[in-house]
């Protein structure tokens, strides 16, 4: 019986602990994405200020990729906050998903570069790669994609969606 009573109060310890990580991250991935807006902003207000727009783009996109990932891992955070678990899958689909876009997006204006000069077999190189590189990172878009369409396909329904028709 005394047994019982030390697990139950180490268990509610080690709840409260948990409890307390979930928040803190949750407000530093909250600081984080704040911050990632801003630099974002700044470096957008900036190109716009100083008509550099157009090299500045791939940076302040870049940013804002970052920061669709950190809301997406603080939504995840969110929820585990609010169930008490971390189960759920599809946000971190989604996050590979946001990734991989973002990858593709940096490759295709980085590689957009090396084909206005002057060509060399250094380039070659770069864009062949650069190119095997695009594919397998479109297949993977397709088979994340596929998983949560699979998961939300097959996911068992809430009780609270249930009711009369």
């Amino acid at each position: 019986m005394v047994q019982e009573h030390h697990t139950r109060a180490l268990e509610s310890y080690l709840h409260v602990i948990e409890m307390a990580i979930y928040y803190i991250l949750a407000l530093l991935l909250a600081l984080t994405a704040l911050a990632a807006i801003g630099s974002a902003g700044q470096t957008l207000f900036a190109g716009l200020i100083h008509w550099t727009i157009r090299a500045e783009t791939l940076h302040v996109l870049d940013e804002l990729l970052v920061v669709l990932m950190i809301v997406e891992i603080f939504h995840t955070v969110r929820i585990a906050i609010r169930s008490h678990i971390l189960l759920a899958a599809e946000p971190f689909l989604i996050v590979g998903v946001i990734a991989s876009i973002r990858r593709i997006l940096v490759i295709s204006l980085e590689t957009s570069t090396l084909t206005t000069g002057k060509w060399s077999p250094d380039n070659a190189d770069i864009f062949r790669e650069s190119m095997i590189e695009l594919g397998l990172l479109i297949i993977l878009v397709l088979v994340l994609v596929a998983c949560i369409a699979l998961l939300r396909h097959y996911a068992p329904a809430e009780k609270e969606d249930e009711g009369p028709a």
